[in-house]
This record gives C-alpha cells, sequence and structure tokens, in this order.
C-alpha cells in the first residue's frame, strides 16, 4: 500500500492574517485561494513538496453543525485547543526566531523533550496549536 498526506484543513478565522502567517512567516507556497459567497479557502505547503498543502478554510462549515456546535468550535478556537499541525526544520534556534520576530504568540521556546525531540511552538493567528520540531 501507498499512502501519502495529500491535504489537512486547519480553520482560520481572518484569511488575510492566515495568509501572512503561513506565506510570509512559514514560506509557504500560495497554491489556491478561492473565495466562496463571503468566505476564502486558502491551500498553502511548503516549497518543493507540491503533493503536501493545507488548506485554510472558514471554521465550522460543515452543513451538518447546528449553531451550537459552530459557537463551541468558535470557543475551542479561541482558546487554542481546536485544532494543531506539527511542522520540522533542520534548523531550529533560527526558525524560532523567525517566527518569534514575526509577533506570533510564543507558546514554548525551543526545548528539549523527554520524549526525545526538541521543539517549539507557537499559535497561529486562528489559535492553532504550530509545534515545529528539530529535524536530526
Amino acid at each position: 500500500m501507498d499512502i501519502t498526506i495529500h491535504a489537512t484543513f486547519l480553520p482560520h478565522d481572518d484569511p488575510d492574517a492566515a495568509l501572512a502567517f503561513y506565506r510570509d512567516v512559514l514560506g509557504f507556497e500560495v497554491r489556491n485561494d478561492v473565495g466562496y459567497a463571503g468566505l476564502r479557502w486558502i491551500t498553502v505547503g511548503p516549497p518543493g513538496q507540491p503533493g503536501t498543502s493545507i488548506v485554510l478554510q472558514p471554521p465550522a462549515m460543515d452543513p451538518g453543525l447546528n449553531d451550537d456546535e459552530r459557537r463551541t468550535i468558535a470557543e475551542l478556537m479561541a482558546k487554542g485547543s481546536y485544532a494543531r499541525l506539527i511542522l520540522a526544520t533542520a534548523d531550529l534556534d533560527a526558525t524560532f526566531e523567525k517566527v518569534q520576530a514575526s509577533g506570533a504568540e510564543v507558546v514554548q521556546e525551543p526545548a528539549e523533550q523527554p520524549y526525545g525531540i526538541r521543539d517549539c511552538a507557537f499559535r497561529d493567528p486562528a489559535g492553532t496549536l504550530i509545534r515545529i520540531s528539530e529535524v536530526r
């Protein structure tokens, strides 16, 4: 069996802020930017990895959700506990400095973890927890 990760979806509540973070801070390519009914879906991905994408989408777009569920999603996003993404880099310190300089909310500075990795953590503009691991 040959399975790869093609795309994952993360919520955004401000498409311009999301675009600035993922494109300008993290350096991802913009692969698609689609508007519909006043909403926006932005597909980004790491350069040189055209088969792996992140779709930044308006939250709670599932038509099967009711208003209470949509409110719950908004509350979880506000707390930063709705979504997570783990990225990797060969130079964690330089990456941390660049992301920190952008004004992104720092959750954790680079640190050795007891489970064998060194990483740091930020929140994107929508509150998504972004952990960045050092590739060794």
